[in-house]
């Protein structure tokens, strides 16, 4: 558990199923996050999120975001893990618009930053956000992260950030 003075980081639960479904088939979070809506049924929906858990991917590590007094707000992972390269993948989300624009997901990206540099023994994070999305480059930007390029893909367009341990050299991947 990664905890902060705004959030702490835990496991993936399988009570998390229902409000991660939620926001998974509300169409203004599926837009920020350039997803399609999901279009399967809760039960099979919790049963693929049983197997998962039971049976995480490689290369990936997923956390729910909790206030401190417990409440499940959004999610954060890490994932494309290249141990070679010594970089991976960071995506977040905010799912309970109760807690936008307030500094959770700052305070999730900082705690999760942490966490994979102290214990993932990586160098490099990087992400992409939607060119459009100014808030979250806001806060990635608070975050350390700096722009290192543009991604045209899927009909989407967006911006790549990258964010560095620090005493490595910076260069594009």
């Amino acid at each position: 558990m990664t905890i902060n003075n705004k959030v702490r980081l835990r496991e993936k639960r399988l009570d998390d199923a229902a409000v991660d479904y939620a926001w998974k088939t509300d169409a203004e979070l599926a837009q920020l996050d350039a997803a399609p809506l999901l279009s399967i049924g809760f039960q099979q929906y919790l049963a693929d999120y049983a197997r998962e858990l039971r049976h995480p991917p490689p290369n990936r590590e997923r956390f729910a975001i909790e206030t401190p007094d417990g409440k499940h707000i959004g999610n954060c992972t890490y994932y494309a893990v290249d141990k070679a390269k010594g970089e991976a993948e960071l995506g977040i989300m905010i799912g309970n618009r109760t807690y936008w624009d307030k500094g959770y997901g700052t305070s999730a990206v900082s705690a999760l930053v942490r966490h994979i540099f102290q214990h993932a023994k990586l160098i490099r994070i990087y992400l992409k956000t939607l060119i459009s999305n100014k808030r979250a480059q806001k806060c990635f930007a608070k975050c350390g992260f700096t722009p290192c390029g543009r991604l045209n893909y899927d009909g989407y367009n967006f911006v790549l950030m990258e964010l560095r341990r620090k005493g490595q050299n910076s260069r594009k991947s």
